[in-house]
């Protein structure tokens, strides 16, 4: 642990995590200068709490002040690129994350979850095994409590709970779990890293200061791609797969198998479980995983984890309007995600598309190619917003019929016009979300209240309706 006391240390970033880093270093005497490169009202808001206890904010800043900094701290949200991230490492000044800074001035182990997806479920998961079997624990980090704000909470703990993001991994320095989980690596952040391998590289840090003694929980296909690029990992390993039956945990038929000693054979049903995919049966797999390195009776893990709820914005169902099912899945911002989702609705009957998927938003760098034969067997419109609807209407065009929307509150509206019972209305948006929305959690609320609306409205149109309204969706792909 650095001592911060009489030290000068920069915070570059507010938000959650530049406001909780800059409350921590003050907490121990540093003196703090906090910086953000934007201003507006929520900034200067927080910065007249953080005046308050003695550090100096500027909003709108964009060089850095001079003077002699003993040690910066960056908030995830601030890329290597920024100009005043790069100026202090020229000018050799320390550099970690807000994360980093909590993990050091932290007094107990953690367990910590990385991965493209499927890490929140996952973390939710485990921190509700613990607590059930009477582990104390708090879930923090990417999931919304930043590290710094829990520090002090850590003296009554026995493990952290941490949802770790690659964002949060590219600053630390001596963070290290005692058990680690990678969930998978696919696509993201595109717009962030130059490639694949620079991203898996960075969720990949997560393991970089374990020991022998540590654990590795991952899932198999991650691992063979982390091979690929010569990563190792110096812990254990444990591997999960709900594809690869060579997995130390895999799926088969709907159950989760064990091949490892004194867990060899059936473990848990998924048909038992209140969340369905292959991809929640990976994120089960990761929990039990961990709940057996703690040496958790399996009973009893099995109890805990067939009675946990899915949460907001994750392939939840909102509604049924007349035979039509809404679902929620906002929290899908990458297209793996959004195949996952599409996998996980109900046929009516198999080969018939059945579901009008509502996606775009803002531009991650992906290429939406990939997913266009699934889009085919399942999906029988999809009606695109956000700034990446041109891009990805010239992606998926050829294998489902696409229309572009001005607003998700008219795409909701034109979904229900054309959905017929047995269909799903799908939010699946494949894109984050800020280009229209302040976070995913905003933007499924706002589908949420749509659903609502016409639920309360009574706007289930009959089949005697749709067949006099015009099918825009169809007119729409005859003109291309």
């Amino acid at each position: 642990m650095v001592a911060l006391e009489n030290k000068k240390v920069l915070v570059l970033g507010l938000g959650l995590s530049g406001v909780a880093a800059s409350e921590l270093l003050r907490s121990k005497g540093a003196n703090v200068l906090a910086l953000d490169t934007a201003d507006n009202p929520q900034l200067r808001q927080d910065a007249e709490v953080l005046r308050r206890q003695g550090v100096v904010v500027e909003l709108g800043a964009q060089t850095v002040p001079a003077g002699h900094f003993d040690l910066a701290v960056i908030s995830p949200g601030v890329p290597s690129q920024n100009p005043i991230f790069a100026t202090l490492r020229e000018a050799k000044v320390p550099c970690i994350g807000e994360f980093e800074l909590g993990y050091q001035h932290s007094l107990c182990l953690n367990v910590s979850i990385t991965g493209t997806n499927g890490k929140t479920t996952t973390t939710e998961l485990v921190e509700r095994l613990l607590r059930q079997h009477q582990v104390k624990t708090l879930a923090a980090g990417n999931i919304g409590t930043p590290v710094c704000r829990i520090v002090e909470k850590t003296r009554e703990l026995d493990f952290l709970t941490l949802e770790v993001s690659s964002f949060q991994l590219e600053t630390i320095e001596y963070f290290r779990p005692a058990i680690a989980v990678l969930t998978n690596i696919t696509p993201d952040h595109l717009d962030r890293y130059p490639n694949m391998a620079d991203y898996a590289r960075a969720k990949a840090r997560i393991f970089q200061n374990q020991q022998a003694f540590d654990w590795a929980i991952v899932q198999s296909e991650a691992l063979a791609y982390l091979r690929s690029l010569k990563v190792e990992i110096p812990s254990k390993v444990i591997t999960y797969s709900s594809n690869n039956r060579r997995a130390d945990l895999f799926l088969e038929r709907g159950m989760i198998m064990g091949r490892m000693d004194g867990w060899s054979g059936p473990l848990l049903n998924m048909d038992q479980c209140r969340i369905f995919g292959p991809h929640n049966a990976e994120n089960l797999m990761a929990a039990l995983a961990v709940g057996k390195i703690l040496r958790i009776p399996l009973e009893s893990m099995v109890e805990t984890l067939t009675t946990y709820a899915p949460a907001p914005h994750r392939c939840e169902l909102v509604a049924e309007v007349n035979g039509v099912k809404y679902v929620n899945d906002s929290k899908a911002t990458n297209v793996d995600a959004l195949q996952k989702a599409l996998l996980s609705m109900p046929f009516v009957r198999a080969g018939d598309p059945n579901v009008w998927l509502i996606a775009g938003g803002k531009d991650k760098g992906f290429e939406y190619h990939d997913v266009g034969p699934l889009l085919s067997q399942r999906v029988k419109g999809a009606l695109l917003i956000g700034e990446t609807r041109d891009k990805i209407r010239a992606a998926w065009s050829l294998f489902t019929p696409c229309t572009q929307m001005d607003s998700l509150l008219e795409a909701v509206s034109e979904a229900a016009k054309h959905a017929a019972a047995g269909d799903v209305i799908l939010l699946s948006p494949a894109c984050s979300s800020f280009d229209q929305f302040q976070n995913y959690q905003h933007r499924g609320e706002v589908f949420r209240q749509a659903v609502m609306n016409l639920k309360g409205a009574g706007k289930g149109v009959n089949p005697a309706e749709r067949e006099e309204q015009p099918n825009r969706l169809t007119e729409v792909t005859k003109l291309k």
